[in-house]
């Protein structure tokens, strides 16, 4: 919602930059930049970069033609993929439970984007990008937390991030940023809490638990965007986005109990 009202005065990769760059220099006071950068943890920190930055690229640009409620519950798809590329990725078991979730928020999405509202749009689609992306995200923190320290990885991450978008800002978009106390607030909310603090915390936090606990946590993401979607836009959904909302959350728990399960099952 708050990088929604920040595209009025900035194109969106040249928002992202700023964002991520701020983020890059407030969180390297607290990096231990001493040991020397492996070859291994150079590998990790790139795949974590390309991944959040396509993500955010692709869901920054597609705010611009879909509503935040919309956008929130598209991501949230991630938390249902994310299983799917564990098994896919990294041999993890996943039963049938995890498949009939994605079958559900399928369904869910397209509730959620159907003709009466306002069929599905470019800014869906792009949004789409983004959870497929976050989904392999989710599964690529999980893996590497818990090999290098998270402060390093977190802001190599960032770093990578803000240098990326930075550049193809400059070579595919006309960048227009009009500075405004608005857009400021935005950069300096979005920057540090929503990027660095949040960066450092899902890594911390993930060293901790799986991915499926985390994607349990993450399925309140799409609820509270909702809520300050209508609160602060008025944004209003219908009964039959309603309907696919809830099956998108319903296919989200299915997934995370799914795949919890056959992480406890003996043998696998």
């Amino acid at each position: 919602m708050i990088v929604k009202g920040a595209l009025a005065d900035s194109s969106p990769l040249a928002f992202l930059a700023i964002r991520f760059t701020l983020a890059t220099l407030a969180l390297a006071p607290f990096v231990d930049f001493r040991p020397r950068w492996t070859h291994d943890e150079l590998r990790a920190g790139l795949v974590l970069a390309i991944l959040l930055g396509t993500g955010f690229a692709c869901q920054v640009v597609g705010l611009q033609y879909t509503t935040p409620a919309r956008s929130a519950f598209i991501v949230a798809l991630s938390s249902v993929l994310a299983p799917i590329f564990g098994l896919l990725a990294l041999r993890h078991h996943a039963g049938w439970t995890v498949l009939l979730a994605l079958l559900i928020a399928g369904v869910g999405i397209y509730f959620l984007t159907a003709p009466d509202a306002g069929g599905l749009n470019r800014g869906d689609l792009w949004t789409m990008i983004t959870a497929v992306v976050f989904g392999a995200h989710i599964v690529a923190v999980a893996e590497f937390s818990r090999r290098y320290d998270a402060r390093r990885l977190v802001w190599f991450q960032i770093a990578g991030t803000a240098v990326g978008v930075g550049l193809c800002a400059a070579l595919f978009e006309s960048v227009r940023v009009l500075w405004s106390p608005g857009l400021v607030s935005a950069l300096v909310f979005t920057g540090l809490m929503a990027t660095a603090v949040a960066l450092l915390w899902q890594m911390r936090a993930q060293r901790e638990m799986s991915s499926a606990r985390a994607s349990l946590i993450f399925c309140l993401e799409p609820v509270f965007a909702a809520l300050a979607s209508w609160l602060f836009w008025g944004e209003e959904l219908s009964r039959t986005q309603g309907l696919g909302a809830a099956l998108v959350l319903i296919g989200m728990v299915l997934a995370v109990v799914g795949e919890a399960r056959t992480d406890t099952v003996p043998g696998l």
